[in-house]
């Protein structure tokens, strides 16, 4: 037996925009296919759009772990490393801290895992800002920017540190 028919009720609730059925049914076919890489990686994503990145990233690690040879579970979990690390960032940054060298650090992790994590270069952007260094602001903003140029946060963030260079 296979998992296929509660795959198929997996996208049927997808479609009906009910993403905690969705998790049930690729949860069943994980129990009838516990080996299947695919099931694996198709709960990741959907639990990755539920903001559950813990198991999210949980099922990607195993996704890519059965099928060592694919290179997207393992770009997949490397988009989730780096969501999880803009997050942690987030959490350092919310909780302002007067050294922000971890946030820093996280933030440029995530992007060298993710080179078009957006949040990531904002947020380090923020980060730049506070400590006052409205040039390196400037430039991690730009290089948002570069990314997508019509990004309207951005583009409002660039404003603001290129009038506190001033």
């Amino acid at each position: 037996m296979d998992g296929e028919h509660e795959i198929q009720k997996a996208y049927e609730s997808i479609l009906g925009h009910d993403f905690q059925k969705a998790i049930e049914w690729f949860e069943k076919a994980i129990a009838v296919e516990p080996d299947n890489a695919a099931y694996h990686y198709k709960l990741s994503i959907t639990y990755a759009r539920s903001n559950k990145l813990h198991k999210a990233i949980d099922h990607a690690t195993k996704a890519a772990h059965l099928e060592e040879s694919s290179q997207a579970y393992k770009y997949h979990l490397q988009i989730l490393h780096a969501r999880a690390l803009v997050e942690e960032a987030q959490y350092h940054v919310n909780e302002k801290e007067e050294h922000p060298e971890k946030a820093i650090f996280l933030l440029k992790e995530a992007i060298a895992l993710d080179p078009l994590a957006i949040e990531a270069y904002l947020i380090l952007g923020e980060v730049f800002a506070k400590r006052h260094d409205y040039h390196r602001a400037r430039q991690t903003v730009l290089e948002a920017l570069r990314l997508e140029p019509d990004h309207e946060l951005a583009k409002q963030q660039l404003d603001l540190y290129e009038r506190q260079m001033k």
